[in-house]
């Protein structure tokens, strides 16, 4: 494997890594990069590329198992959240109930959306698109959030963000827009939002990568292992930076900033795009 192929993956995992978890979606930023530049299936088939693109994705959610881990064991009963009280405190359940509507869609829709909609045009819509909600979210919200901890989490709030979730299907909505804007919707603080936006995308994140791993199995070029390994520690590395200061950045800035990103990026793709 070349210098410049290894400096692809780097470039490919340090994208997924800063943007997985933020509210500009990794999946357009991925196709934009590969796509209109590094172009990886060129030299690595389209079968290895998009195994490449599942393996990166899964150092991405190995970055919040990190950050996250006494959240993530307290879902067990391995460890206690301070504050946690027998009547209030989040739950696996919880998560359950909120992957749920995801998970369901995901499958049912799953050959669709990688058929059709894996396009930048579909970008462009699903930025502006995306954007526009968390406008919203950050406008209509409410001004005193009710909900300023996971542990304060209703069930029916939880089931009801992740319907919202389910609008992240569409490539460049980004997971992280549609979930955290919907939390605001109900009352979350941006912050609370976040956090259950990342506990949701272990298990989400995991399946789907599993999934597709097996799926194409077959497709995975051991020549290419260096390539895999690279993109993976990039973006491990890059998405515990992303987290870190994502987390301390959304109850300072809100979701307008990002929003107002998306929309800027969806004008220059569709200036190159379609002029």
């Amino acid at each position: 494997m070349e210098f410049i192929e290894l400096l692809k993956a780097l470039i490919l995992g340090f994208v997924e890594g800063m943007t997985e978890f933020a509210p500009v979606s990794s999946t357009g930023h991925m196709i934009i990069v590969d796509d209109l530049w590094l172009k990886t299936t060129e030299f690595l088939g389209q079968g290895s590329a998009n195994t490449f693109k599942i393996v990166i994705q899964l150092g991405s959610i190995l970055a919040v198992v990190v950050i996250m881990w006494k959240r993530i064991l307290s879902l067990i009963g391995l460890y206690k959240i301070e504050g946690q009280t027998a009547t209030s405190r989040f739950t696996l359940a919880h998560v359950i109930v909120g992957i749920i509507p995801a998970g369901i869609f995901g499958v049912l829709f799953e050959d669709f959306i990688d058929e059709h909609l894996f396009s930048i045009e579909t970008v462009i819509v699903g930025l502006f698109i995306g954007a526009f909600l968390m406008i919203i979210a950050d406008k209509f919200g409410p001004k005193k959030p009710i909900i300023t901890s996971l542990d304060q989490l209703s069930y029916g709030k939880a089931f009801k963000v992740g319907l919202i979730q389910c609008l992240s299907l569409w490539p460049g909505f980004s997971r992280s827009g549609a979930t955290i804007s919907g939390g605001v919707l109900l009352g979350l603080d941006h912050k609370t939002a976040a956090d259950f936006t990342f506990i949701m995308a272990v298990p989400i994140m995991a399946g789907a990568s599993g999934l597709s791993l097996v799926k194409n199995w077959d497709q995975i070029n051991m020549d290419h292992f260096s390539f895999y390994a690279v993109g993976f520690i990039s973006a491990f590395v890059f998405a515990l930076i992303s987290i870190k200061f994502f987390l301390k950045l959304i109850s300072k800035v809100k979701l307008t900033p990002f929003a107002i990103y998306r929309i800027v990026l969806a004008l220059v793709l569709a200036f190159i795009v379609f002029l």
